[in-house]
This record gives C-alpha cells, sequence and structure tokens, in this order.
C-alpha cells in the first residue's frame, strides 16, 4: 500500500511540473515525455571547443545543438520567436531551466544560426538561437539525452542554424 502511495504522489508531481509549461488559457495535448533517443558528442561532427556555450552533436535526430558539456537544449513554441521574451516561468521553470549565458554574445562552436540573449524577469540572461530562448529539459540525464523532444507537441531541439527539429520522437 506505501509503495503504491509514493508511486501515485510523485506521478501527480511529474504532471503538476508538466502543467507549469501550458498555459492557462490552452490544455497542451501529447506525449508527457519523449523517447530516449541520444547524441554523440564524441562523433567527428561534433564539436570541440570547450569554452564554447553552444556547440553541436550528431544525434537519432541528425545534428543538433548542444551545450559544453553535451546537454542537448530545446525550444519551446509558445514562446515569440524574436520577441526577446520568455513564455516559460514559474513550474514551467522547474522542468525546463534556461540555458544560462556569461556574456551577451556567447560563444559558439559549429552553431550557425543567430545567436544571442535575453534578459529574464529575474535578471537571468539567457541564451537564444534563431530568436528562440534555449531551454534544457529536466528529464534529460545524460549528455546527449533528447528526452525533451516533442514533449506535450511544444518542445524542439534546434539544427545548427537555428531550426526546431519538428520529427515527433520515435521516428
Amino acid at each position: 500500500m506505501r509503495r503504491t502511495s509514493m508511486l501515485t504522489t510523485a506521478l501527480a508531481a511529474g504532471v503538476l511540473v508538466l502543467s507549469g509549461c501550458g498555459s492557462s488559457e490552452e490544455s497542451d495535448s501529447g506525449a508527457a515525455a519523449g523517447t530516449s533517443s541520444s547524441a554523440d558528442s564524441s562523433t567527428a561532427g561534433s564539436s570541440s571547443d570547450s569554452s564554447a556555450l553552444l556547440s553541436t552533436a550528431d544525434s537519432d535526430l541528425g545534428t543538433i545543438v548542444v551545450d559544453s558539456a553535451g546537454r542537448t537544449v530545446y525550444m519551446f513554441t509558445k514562446d515569440a520567436q524574436g520577441s526577446g521574451a520568455s513564455s516559460c516561468s514559474g513550474q514551467c521553470l522547474a522542468a525546463w531551466p534556461p540555458v544560462v549565458a556569461d556574456s551577451a554574445v556567447p560563444q559558439v562552436d559549429g552553431v550557425s544560426g543567430d545567436v544571442g540573449t535575453i534578459t529574464r524577469d529575474d535578471g537571468t540572461v539567457q541564451a537564444t538561437l534563431g530568436g528562440w530562448p534555449l531551454y534544457y529539459w529536466q528529464g534529460d540525464s545524460a549528455a546527449g539525452d533528447t528526452t525533451g523532444q516533442g514533449v506535450q507537441g511544444v518542445w524542439w531541439v534546434l539544427t545548427p542554424d537555428g531550426a526546431p527539429v519538428s520529427t515527433p520522437p520515435g521516428y
């Protein structure tokens, strides 16, 4: 009985976190989590400049953008591309923390899209690619994981030119 209660509590907490990523005006449908794909940040197609905030890695989804530690970065379709603002706050940020930049012009290696930053309401400087604010997914446990791909149909990895990879997980 206690084991079932703990599992139910954990599942309810996960649903609350994911529900914080949607708007109160519309309901998100889709998978609660993506599939477990991974990028190999040690392949020849990967970049090697450890001072770069963003680089690239080969994955099951093609060449994607990762950070200097090989962690996959994501965009959120509820953000308005190029608006200079993020729509992810509160519980959304608990599940999808921002990719923080240490300068207004982050260093990149292998990324060809327009890289910049926005300043969040709390003063955090968040990296952008192609006008999309960048985030991590709490469900990725290792460098190159892409388990956030397609979550709720609004979270996507990016190609080096800043285009979302909208291929649903498992394809």
